[in-house]
């Protein structure tokens, strides 16, 4: 369980995915560039990647609300589950040259957990600040 609740689950009988998809929030600036800088790196086409701001329904396709995955990065991996937050991050490195190594180091020295207490902090920052535009799509801001 993490700080936003259960995780979202795939749909009964969906097969595992052939890569994994990155639901990011493209209308974050700051996340936008991230992606794009992924993006860049990922040659190979290893990984899918779907903007929750411009394709709202895929996202809930795969079980997950949109107020949901605006909170944190989401990543469906390879066999069907859901990574999130660093987890999240974690998986899609594992896939990236230049990343494999900080993504296996951080899983050697069990970071995930004390990193993702403070991506937790940051990610609930970060969207407080988006949505008060009122323009994020969430309901009440």
């Amino acid at each position: 369980m993490t700080a936003f609740g259960n995780q979202p689950s795939v749909s009964a009988g969906r097969e595992p995915v052939a890569r994994p998809l990155v639901f990011y929030d493209g209308g974050c600036p700051l996340c936008r560039r991230e992606i794009a800088h992924y993006q860049r790196i990922d040659a190979d086409d290893r990984l899918y990647w779907i903007d929750i701001s411009r394709e709202p329904e895929r996202v809930r396709n795969y079980g997950l609300s949109v107020a949901r995955a605006l909170q944190r990065l989401h990543v469906l991996d390879a066999g069907g589950a859901w990574q999130t937050g660093v987890a999240g991050f974690v998986e899609l490195w594992t896939h990236l040259p230049y990343y494999r190594r900080l993504a296996s180091l951080i899983r050697v020295l069990r970071l995930t957990g004390p990193l993702d207490s403070v991506y937790g902090h940051w990610a609930e920052w970060r969207l407080k600040r988006r949505c008060s535009d009122q323009r994020c799509g969430l309901p009440g801001g």
